[in-house]
């Protein structure tokens, strides 16, 4: 073999791989994903495994659900210590977290999975009134310190409605208490107005108005999908919701190069 053809086979060789390597590195590599009110990180224990076989590396927060300030605070936490770019994944209230904690630098993309979108200014309560109120807030109920919990008959019948009975009733008996004075926070920042967004909207949805999660979706002129989903398409339609996340990922990557 010449000494000429070993310089251009390994030139070439080195160019292809600097390509890849180019071509990878613009890919988004880290998944933050943030549960909604009365769930925790086990939310996501079907997403978690589909994202991590594609080559991402995923956090799953655990917030107090104390307050929206509080679950900011854990989430910001959790975001810090990643190493690279960041795609915010929201579940349910879990949307108000990654609207107000998505302004963080190393954030370059937000996937909102039957999640509240809030403007800046707005609170929980805030939003929806122009919709008949879903079925399943008939459902929640306060203790005496002011912490909601669902019944398990709207856990059932409302929250998770196309899951397993078995299922079902797990994720009743294992429910994280929200304090109420969650839903009275209000973000200071939309972070979705300038970073870009993919919404899943949940067709079947019992606990937020299927039209006002496609309302959030134009609002924010989000790449969305539908699923014939309750409330928890992560947990009905995981592999679906894992495919979005992992675009949002490999979309996101070219604006994250300058991170």
């Amino acid at each position: 073999m010449s000494a000429r053809f070993l310089t251009l086979f390994f030139a070439l060789g080195f160019s292809a791989l600097t390509i890849a390597a180019d071509g990878d590195a613009t890919r988004v590599r880290n998944v933050v994903l943030v549960h909604g009110a009365w769930a925790d990180g086990s939310s996501w224990a079907k997403v978690i495994p589909l994202l991590e076989k594609a080559g991402l590396n995923v956090v799953a927060v655990q917030n107090p659900l104390t307050s929206l300030s509080d679950d900011v605070a854990t989430t910001k936490r959790a975001i810090a210590l990643q190493d690279g770019p960041v795609i915010l994944v929201g579940h349910s209230y879990g949307g108000m977290v990654i609207t107000e904690a998505g302004a963080e630098p190393k954030v370059v993309g937000l996937v909102y999975v039957a999640a509240f979108a809030p403007d800046a200014g707005q609170a929980l309560g805030d939003l929806g009134k122009e919709f008949p109120p879903p079925p399943g807030g008939a459902e929640v109920r306060p203790d005496s310190a002011g912490f909601l919990k669902i019944t398990t008959k709207g856990v059932v019948e409302s929250f998770a409605q196309d899951l397993p009975m078995q299922e079902r009733r797990v994720l009743a008996a294992t429910q994280g208490p929200t304090n109420a004075a969650a839903f009275g926070g209000k973000v200071t920042n939309a972070a979705w107005k300038a970073k870009p967004t993919w919404y899943v909207v949940a067709s079947n949805d019992r606990m937020i108005q299927p039209d006002l999660e496609r309302k959030f979706a134009k609002a924010m002129n989000a790449k969305a999908i539908m699923l014939p989903s309750s409330h928890v398409p992560m947990l009905s339609r995981p592999a679906d919701v894992a495919k979005l996340i992992v675009e949002a990922a490999n979309k996101s990557g070219t604006s994250a190069k300058g991170q």
